[in-house]
Formats: C-alpha cells, sequence, structure tokens
C-alpha cells in the first residue's frame, strides 16, 4: 500500500486506520472550513475535505521540491445535518445542549467527504449514514455534554461515547462513518489507487 499522510488531527481517524492496520503519518495544514451556501451538503463535505487535502499537498511538494514520492494524502471532513441543516460543531455548553435537543427523537443524517489525492489525480466521495436518537431527557443531554464536552464534534456527540451507547435507536449506514471515516470504503478506494 501507498505511503499515507492522513491530513487530520482526529484522535478517531487516526485510530479507525491503526484499527483497519494502514501505515500512515499525520501532517495538518490549518484550512478555512467556509464552503460556498450553495452546495448540498454531500457537495459540502467533499468541498471541505479537498481544501485539506489541497493545503497538505501544496505543503508537502514545496517540503520534497515537487515530489511527492509516490504517497497518498487522505483527508475528510464529518457533518450533521437534520432537515437539510448542516450542524457543525458546538460554540460552547449551550450550544451543544441545544444541538443534542434539536436531534433528540429525530434521523439525521451523518456525511463524511473524503478526498485522497495521489501524484496528478483526485479520488473524491462521501458516505451517508442516517442515525435516529431514542427521546433524550435534559438530564441525559446536560450529564454527557458537561462529562464528555463533545466541543470539537460535529453534530456535539461522538457514536462511541456513553450518549452513543445509551441514545441511539438505530443506524443505517457504516457506523464509523459517524465516528469520522468510512474506513472499508477508503481501503477500497486505496486498493484501486494501488493496482
Amino acid at each position: 500500500m501507498q505511503d499515507i499522510i492522513l491530513a487530520s488531527q482526529s484522535p478517531r481517524r487516526k485510530l479507525l486506520l491503526e484499527w483497519a492496520e494502514v501505515p500512515f503519518e499525520v501532517f495538518v495544514k490549518h484550512t478555512d472550513e467556509t464552503f460556498p451556501a450553495e452546495l448540498s451538503p454531500s457537495e459540502t463535505a467533499v468541498y471541505i475535505a479537498r481544501k485539506k487535502a489541497s493545503a497538505v499537498q501544496e505543503h508537502v511538494q514545496k517540503a520534497f521540491h515537487g515530489e511527492m514520492l509516490g504517497k497518498v494524502i487522505l483527508a475528510a471532513d464529518t457533518i450533521v445535518v437534520l432537515e437539510e441543516r448542516i450542524i457543525g460543531k458546538p460554540e460552547d455548553r449551550d450550544d451543544a445542549i441545544s444541538i443534542l435537543k434539536s436531534l433528540s427523537g429525530k434521523m439525521h443524517r451523518v456525511i463524511t467527504g473524503v478526498v485522497m489525492l495521489h501524484k496528478n489525480r483526485e479520488f473524491a466521495f462521501a458516505d451517508t449514514t442516517e442515525v435516529s436518537f431514542h427521546t433524550l431527557s435534559d438530564t441525559q443531554i446536560e450529564y454527557y455534554v458537561d462529562k464528555y464536552k463533545p466541543y470539537d464534534k460535529a453534530g456535539a456527540y461522538a457514536i462511541q461515547e456513553w450518549i452513543g451507547v445509551t441514545g441511539i435507536k438505530s443506524i443505517k449506514g457504516d457506523f464509523y462513518n459517524v465516528m469520522g471515516l468510512p474506513v472499508s470504503r477508503v481501503l477500497q478506494e486505496l486498493y484501486k489507487i494501488n493496482l
């Protein structure tokens, strides 16, 4: 398998690649995550992932004098969509509580956009998982937010934490996509690159 540069500081994405036994190194370049308002949610996730991948590619090319040495840059962006409204990371405690109240008892979509850059080629896709929450009490929501502080997570929750174990009613699609990377599909695309 090609050498992978993971353009993400997400501990969940790192963990998923480790579980898949994919060798990689992490390199992150800060990027602006704004996007054009006319994009669909899937297009938005891919657009932001592309910005992350391109920023790292530009830096790595300069460092290696234009030679990528066969490396694949892998970037991803995960968004939560409720009734066609994109929900980002919470700004603070009150915002996290408000977001979880809006998700309570409803189905939402988790979309991860993935972009892989290899030599002069781009491989991009978006993967969608539908997640339904049970109706959550204010006590449950406040307990979760105060204990787990999900301020760095789109939708104000992590499926692998307490709220996922106790609050999720059903999932349709890839569980690991909700964690931040549809790793099995990423592997299928990496195998194509290596053919």
